[in-house]
């Protein structure tokens, strides 16, 4: 099966997009942050971003979920800064604190071709949000020169749902976080007001797009979605709210990565709910949540990074 995106390039309809997609960042409101600067003359919004991206690292990662990171690695390009400002972001210096390198877009598509030719199974694009309109032209420059896997939108789901929508045809996997159920805890922990309404919108229409994950013989997925859901202290993401969401609005049939790994980094140590690890007791809590829907696609995520289908014994594998 070919990337959807191939199909938008022949038809001219990526270019069209891609040209429309990039003026938009002269008045720039591609995500809920609608700052209204000018980013063509390199005025800085919450993202910190003018025209050109910044990227901290490109690399054959392999510590996504199995399908994606596969044998051969997920082709990840890691951007630098964020629309959103989590208190315990671990990738806070180049998220936050904007360590990374400028590149021009001509270069980001030299990234893209760069990881294919690795082996990579896909080109995984993180924290992509407010580099859209950037990685939509340096596809039109990439794909003429061989490109040809799929594309990965890994985001923490801070995303609009109209802009999601233009992305219909040209990505193939979604890969959104659903962090918070209540946006007053999202913007306290993450600056990110209306997350949850916001993350809800732009989730259900990835889903739309794209379905349950599609994941070949061989392992590897091609299309499709899974749900990112960080489990933190205190149970201050609500999970039982956001899986019931999931099971009931969009499908119990997706796939669920419920990841165990939180450490408190950067800010963290300024709120006493959240300067710890999350213990084995809140983890199997919601791991039972997952259950009690009929949610058993996905994997749980330890700290070591290793990674076990949902519906495990957590006391064994942990």
């Amino acid at each position: 099966m070919q990337p959807s995106y191939l199909k938008a390039y022949h038809k001219g309809h990526l270019k069209k997009l891609s040209e429309s997609v990039l003026k938009m960042l002269e008045s720039c409101a591609i995500c809920p942050r609608r700052c209204k600067v000018n980013r063509l003359k390199s005025e800085l919004g919450y993202c910190k971003t003018g025209l050109n991206p910044k990227i901290y690292s490109f690399v054959a990662h392999h510590g996504e979920e199995p399908p994606i990171s596969g044998k051969k690695g997920s082709g990840a390009i890691f951007f630098s800064h964020c629309n959103m400002s989590c208190a315990y972001c671990q990738n806070y210096e180049f998220s936050q604190l904007g360590a990374g390198k400028e590149v021009s877009i001509e270069e980001l598509a030299e990234i893209m071709l760069k990881l294919q030719a690795l082996g990579c199974h896909n080109i995984n694009f993180v924290t992509p949000t407010h580099i859209m309109p950037q990685i939509l032209k340096a596809l039109e420059i990439a794909i003429p020169k061989g490109l040809n896997i799929p594309l990965v939108y890994n985001t923490s789901g801070y995303e609009l749902e109209q802009i999601i929508k233009l992305l219909d045809g040209i990505i193939d996997i979604y890969l959104p976080d659903m962090r918070y159920a209540d946006s007053e805890i999202a913007k306290k922990y993450s600056d990110a007001p209306d997350y949850t309404e916001y993350n809800k919108k732009s989730t259900k229409e990835m889903y739309q797009q794209v379905g349950i994950a599609d994941i070949g013989d061989d392992g590897i997925m091609k299309k499709g979605l899974i749900i990112r859901h960080l489990v933190l202290p205190e149970n201050i993401s609500e999970v039982e709210k956001i899986m019931k969401f999931i099971a009931t609005k969009l499908s119990r049939e997706n796939y669920i990565s419920l990841m165990s790994q939180y450490f408190p980094c950067h800010k963290a140590g300024s709120f006493q709910e959240i300067s710890r690890r999350i213990s084995l007791e809140e983890f199997e809590r919601a791991q039972r949540v997952l259950e009690r829907f009929g949610m058993f696609n996905g994997w749980i995520q330890e700290s070591g990074g290793l990674q076990r289908f949902a519906g495990l014994n957590l006391k064994q594998n942990l």
